[in-house]
């Protein structure tokens, strides 16, 4: 267990706590709503947000975040808004969820989100599951899931919708939009000027902040309780393990109902003083960070594989000069990685080599990616390839891996500037500790473990040990330097007929570190021996075929050429030879459909989920075992 000092100052906040008791401290804040009331008053007209509008960036000031979180609040208030009243989101990323979210927790409710891809009958389960007393709805998209769905969520009191385009001539008596509710917001403020302030006043650590879904994909969606107490360890620990700065800039574009990006671009900024970024969406993310070229970015693990996707795709159009170059610097850049992760002085001719090739190439790739003021980049909400890793940071970009859940409120263990493994998600956070059972299982208790499931006292009950420790549910290792290595979930442990207990996560991992590859996985509980279902890199195959004149009219034709199917092959050779012949996959098959957020084969971090994937793609898999 690691341990800060009683109060630590990183550039200019002050964080103040007792780790192991709480209550725990932000410049003298113990709530979120504190917090943000007096970072608002600080900061004035510094610039907390920017968006874009018609191809234009446009900056939002900490005073315009203000008022327009006091108008929502009070515009709650007056339709009947009480404290612990819970208000559910239905958006994608932008300033205005935020806002909602504050507002919602500054008036004493409780902030849930709701996927923008789930479905009507999915949303209907969340609002009534959560009681939740208002919706807010980005568009006439998301409204219509309401409409189609709402004798379904009787309890609602009122539906919000941020945007009237093409909803001008709507009218419903239970649907309002959002320059309705800052028009009552603002007459409720000038018959009540004190309510929004007295309202912050009265938040208390452990009041419930926050709700936060899981995907469900073992069962109904459970609502995980994330109380004040929760979020102010988190940024907290969170603050002086990865530090951000006023100065940094950074991209929102994962969905805010993740706890990954609530923490990032939420709970973080307010403790940092930092400038939000709101992608325009998620098609657009990497061209805005080429825009916007942030100090600090986090994704998931999806994202730095497209990313590196992206630039074999370039470096395979370059010239013949192009292409030697940049295999020269990367090969420079792999040498001095690897002297720096072992903790060594990086020889004086690798270092003078490293630097020629920097900027000569380096340089200016880091700059078309958007990456050329990146002071570090996180990676979490799934494993990635220590591979991937390796590679980034032999293009001159720090790349961290940690781990958490919401039931952790997103942070249990990360790796940090000074203190970092690859291959592993870094030390317990400090005030934590971790244990592993005899099973393998990994089990955490700090300050940030949530409070329970909403109103699911059984499964709230079945999560915790008998002496109070979370079940994460995961398998994993520590080694002697307390670096947590995460080896696959408990239930995903594969045991093959032949008795031999295996990690898929690994052998996925060294898959998907292909650009041909997008995401695998391995099959074989139960059988003689290892299968694997595929998805293919739609962008770098369709590619690699034009390249070679290989013939495909659509998506299921290029999976079904047969030179495809040895590329993949091929790959699955050579990552066959990193391991036992017990583990080595004997056949493979290629999902040949394209798949979106919207299909339940994938979470919203586009990660297949692997029931699903068995399940539908049962044919595929009796075919290999046949």
């Amino acid at each position: 267990m690691q341990s800060l000092p009683p109060q630590t100052v990183i550039d200019g906040v002050s964080l103040n706590a007792d780790l192991n008791n709480g209550p725990y401290f932000i410049d003298g804040c113990d709530t979120l709503p504190k917090l943000f009331l007096q970072r608002c008053r600080e900061l004035g007209e510094r610039t907390a947000h920017r968006e874009k509008e018609y191809g234009i960036w446009l900056s939002y000031s900490w005073n315009d975040f203000l008022e327009h979180v006091r108008l929502i609040g009070h515009g709650l208030a007056s339709l009947g808004l009480q404290r612990g009243d819970v208000v559910s989101i239905l958006s994608e990323d932008n300033k205005e969820w935020i806002y909602f979210d504050i507002a919602a927790q500054c008036m004493g409710g409780v902030m849930s989100g709701v996927y923008t891809t789930d479905s009507a009958s999915q949303l209907a389960y969340l609002v009534d599951n959560s009681q939740s007393k208002f919706l807010v709805v980005e568009n006439d998209e998301q409204l219509d899931k309401f409409l189609s769905a709402r004798d379904e969520m009787p309890g609602l009191a009122k539906v919000i919708v941020l945007d009237r385009e093409g909803l001008h001539d709507f009218h419903d008596d239970g649907v309002m939009f959002l320059e309705e509710l800052y028009d009552l917001g603002r007459i409720h403020l000038k018959n009540n000027p004190d309510l929004f302030e007295d309202e912050i006043a009265r938040s208390k650590p452990d009041d419930l902040a926050i709700l936060i879904y899981t995907s469900g994909t073992t069962g109904k969606p459970k609502g995980v309780m994330v109380s004040n107490h929760n979020i102010m360890y988190t940024t907290s620990v969170a603050a002086v393990t990865l530090p951000a700065f006023s100065s940094d800039e950074q991209v929102c574009f994962l969905p805010l109902c993740h706890i990954l990006e609530r923490l990032i671009s939420v709970f973080g900024p307010l403790a940092a003083k930092s400038t939000v970024n709101f992608a325009e969406s998620t098609e657009t993310v990497f061209d805005n960070l080429q825009e916007v070229s942030p100090h600090i970015f986090t994704a998931v693990p999806r994202v730095w594989e497209k990313i590196y996707s992206r630039i074999s795709i370039m470096i395979g159009d370059a010239t013949p000069f192009g292409r030697w170059a940049f295999n020269r610097a990367v090969t420079t850049g792999r040498k001095r990685a690897e002297y720096l992760f072992k903790g060594k002085s990086v020889p004086f001719p690798t270092a003078m080599q490293y630097w020629l090739w920097d900027h000569l190439v380096l340089k200016n790739l880091r700059r078309m990616i958007g990456m050329d003021r990146l002071r570090r980049g996180t990676t979490g909400a799934a494993p990635i390839s220590p591979d991937l890793i390796r590679w980034y940071k032999s293009i001159g970009v720090d790349l961290y891996e940690g781990y958490g859940m919401s039931e952790s409120a997103g942070l249990i263990s990360l790796n940090t500037i000074e203190h970092n493994k690859v291959g592993s998600v870094g030390q317990v956070v400090p005030g934590g500790a971790l244990r592993i059972t005899d099973g393998g299982e990994i089990q955490y208790k700090a300050a940030n473990v949530f409070q329970g499931y909403w109103r699911d006292n059984e499964k709230t009950a079945e999560t915790f040990t008998p002496d109070g420790w979370l079940r994460t549910g995961d398998v994993g290792e520590i080694d002697g330097d307390g670096y947590l290595r995460i080896t696959g979930r408990l239930k995903d442990i594969i045991i093959t007929a032949g008795g031999k207990n295996i990690t898929p996560a690994e052998i996925e991992n060294k898959l998907k570190f292909s650009p041909y590859i997008s995401d695998a996985v391995i099959i074989g509980d139960g059988r003689k021996y290892l299968t694997c279902l595929i998805m293919i890199d739609q962008e770098n195959v369709e590619k690699y075929a034009q390249d070679r004149r290989i013939p495909f009219g659509d998506f299921a034709s290029l999976c079904a050429a047969q030179d495809v199917q040895d590329l993949i092959a091929g790959i699955i050779d050579e990552v066959n030879k990193e391991f036992a012949r017990v583990e080595q996959i004997k056949s493979f098959r290629l999902i040949d459909v394209l798949l979106t957020a919207e299909d339940e084969e994938l979470t919203a971090t586009m990660k297949l989920k692997r029931s699903f994937v068995e399940k539908k793609h049962k044919a595929l898999i009796d075919n290999m075992y046949s």
